[in-house]
């Protein structure tokens, strides 16, 4: 199929998101500027799989430098007032429009499963979000966006004597993506940037507004007392203290700024969040921008399943075979109840075809298509192609909990606000004031700070990431975007453990269809790699940390909820931590490392090994899982991939 054909099939779906986006979404926003080259083919040189933090970056870039791409997404890009503002995320995240729902084990032991509180026993495990919507995950996160540690990079670098993967040669991807909207721009493009911060990519990266926390005495409370807790500061200049580190633009709360990341500082941080004039931006952003300008150069096809990607006797990678219709896909909460999907189309690829699925979808894609797991495949009945031991294995993910409190009132930076998409039964002002001006409590993600923290002094880096969120936030599970903003009078400080030991998780195929959501096996703690006590020690100490702060807090903390009054020792802790821990940054699912790994599935330059043209580009590639939060880890990796692609391109 020719690029013209492929163009009618999208040409509906590209027109209505290039030029007729309903009002609700007729933001103020700052335009992403795109440049672009026309395109010499009517061929279409790369195909790409997935419109996420991955793939949305490689398509585009691909595309502006003048090759013809055809983007597949499985999901479709419908009207949500969820996704666009901020205050909403939550809500995006069980939109049934925008939302695909895992059940995934967190143990293997029925017994230590069934301890979990968000335990969903009709579905076998416990939520685990996806979105399946145009911009995949950046659709409905929580816009939070934060730089990688150096050595997340370094450590790439020697794996591979690889420079280029190097923490300084990986910065300049940072800067290239970035639209930095908080920080000073420098007077000129040869004065010094000693932030290395962006300011004109393609991702705007701002802060809430500090002073709706100064406003609320009751929050100002928990801020200083979290100061307290990481300075040793004058009580008497504490809110001059609290108003200095709430200012943007200072470097020593900066987490994005070149200087902090370099140095493994601990302390108060603000919260990036990528938004353009206080609405989301994401990847779908990005692309809409990109089929403006490269009307030519780059065809969406939404609601376009991937089934299996095409390999010749050669193994090199020839194109894609999709189902085309909605809701095929079985994590959809209302997925299409046909029997098949009819019949399935395919769209060839000139150059090369770029997965970007994501954790769990990438495996289990290339193990439809025969590259895995020889044993596996074949108990499926699906014929070897390339025998890759480490497809679906090595899956990493965090641990984190939720120290919720409650208040002895309402907060008043919530005063007005429902939470929830308009109602016109029930008004709503602080929703009215962003439609209008793009600033108040919808204008941020409910995080008002956040600090980092080594949870033994002998770590170069922190490895503790606890920020403070007003609502009630224990996790996810059916209804949870509903218990967290039930009312105003709920504190949650979310401990999150970075860089953890466990490389045990698992993506499994249940089914040789599609269509089927793969199994997907974490094995916490003790059923997972050594050093698990060290994690568990390490949330842990996140879990007090967070307590200490809240005591600090004075009278206006009510009582604490959880983990409750119940649980006082360490052991105890330990316990609570082991049977009501999550994590949502899923990674490694599809390994980085040279050939004689076993384990590896692509080499430095996102090559599947054993084949030809074919590239995973998504947060599955990572050896380890790096940074804090990964949507920031995996926007980089897009861009440096595009330079591999391109260059290869030349050859």
């Amino acid at each position: 199929m020719r690029r013209r054909d492929l163009q009618k099939l999208g040409l509906s779906a590209g027109l209505t998101l290039a030029t007729g986006c309903p009002s609700t979404e007729r933001f103020r926003s700052a335009p992403i500027e795109v440049a672009c080259r026309p395109a010499d083919s009517d061929e279409v040189d790369y195909v790409v799989i997935g419109s996420g933090a991955g793939g949305g970056p490689v398509a585009c870039n691909l595309a502006r430098a003048g090759h013809t791409v055809v983007l597949l997404e499985a999901g479709s890009d419908p009207s949500s007032w969820t996704r666009s503002v901020p205050a909403l995320h939550a809500a995006s995240v069980e939109d049934p429009d925008l939302r695909w729902d895992f059940f995934v084990r967190q143990y293997d032991d029925d017994g230590r499963q069934a301890k979990s509180d968000k335990l969903v026993r009709d579905r076998g495990g416990i939520l685990y979000p996806r979105a399946g919507t145009l911009g995949g995950c950046t659709a409905h996160n929580a816009l939070i966006t934060i730089y990688p540690h150096d050595e997340d990079w370094d450590a790439i670098a020697r794996t591979f004597k690889d420079p280029s993967w190097s923490a300084k040669a990986m910065r300049r991807y940072f800067e290239r993506l970035e639209h930095c909207d908080y920080a000073p721009r420098p007077s000129s493009a040869d004065a010094p940037n000693p932030a290395r911060h962006g300011f004109d990519g393609w991702l705007h990266t701002q802060t809430a507004s500090p002073w709706l926390a100064v406003g609320d005495g009751r929050l100002l409370s928990i801020i200083e007392a979290a100061v307290r807790e990481t300075a040793d500061t004058n009580p008497s200049a504490l809110a001059d203290v609290v108003r200095m580190a709430l200012t943007p633009g200072r470097a020593l709360w900066d987490p994005n700024d070149a200087r902090v990341g370099r140095h493994g500082a601990e302390g108060m941080v603000f919260v990036p969040l990528h938004m353009n004039n206080g609405a989301r931006t994401g990847t779908r952003e990005y692309i809409l921008a990109t089929m403006e300008a490269c009307r030519n150069n780059l065809t969406l096809i939404l609601d376009a399943l991937a089934c299996r990607i095409v390999l010749d006797d050669d193994q090199r990678a020839v194109g894609v075979e999709y189902a085309s219709g909605a809701r095929l896909y079985r994590a959809s909460p209302n997925p299409d109840s046909r029997p098949d999907m009819g019949e399935r189309r395919f769209v060839r690829a000139k150059r090369e075809v770029i997965l970007c699925g994501g954790v769990f979808n990438s495996p289990q894609l290339l193990m439809l298509s025969g590259i895995g797991p020889r044993e596996h495949l074949e108990r499926h009945g699906i014929s070897t192609r390339v025998d890759l031991p480490g497809v679906g294995k090595n899956l990493q993910d965090r641990y984190e909990i939720g120290v919720v409190s409650e208040m002895d009132g309402d907060f008043a930076v919530l005063d007005g606000a429902r939470l929830k998409a308009p109602d016109p039964n029930d008004p709503d002002p602080a929703l009215r004031k962003w439609w209008f001006d793009r600033t108040g409590p919808y204008a941020t993600n409910g995080v008002v700070g956040a600090l980092t923290k080594k949870s033994r002094p002998s770590l170069k880096t922190p490895d503790l990431f606890l920020f403070g969120l007003v609502g009630n936030f224990r996790g996810y599970y059916p209804g949870f975007s509903k218990d967290l903003v039930a009312d105003h009078r709920h504190f949650t400080w979310g401990v999150l453990k970075a860089h953890t030991r466990n490389t045990a998780g698992e993506v499994l195929l249940r089914s040789a269809d599609p269509r089927d959501v793969p199994d997907v096996r974490f094995r916490y703690f003790e059923e997972g790699s050594d050093g698990w006590d060290e994690d568990l020690g390490a949330v842990v100490e996140g879990v007090i940390t967070a307590r200490r702060i809240m005591r600090a807090a004075g009278t206006s903390v009510a009582r604490e909820v959880l983990p409750g009054l119940k649980v006082r020792t360490r052991a105890e802790i330990a316990e609570f931590v082991r049977a009501n821990a999550w994590g949502h940054h899923a990674s490694c699912s599809n390994k980085m490392g040279p050939a004689s790994d076993p384990l590896a599935v692509v080499d430095q330059r996102f090559r599947v090994h054993g084949t030809r043209g074919l590239r995973v580009v998504d947060a599955s590639v990572f050896p380890r899982i790096p940074g804090f939060f990964i949507v920031t880890s995996v926007y980089m990796i897009a861009e440096k991939a595009s330079d591999a692609i391109l260059a290869d391109a030349t050859k």
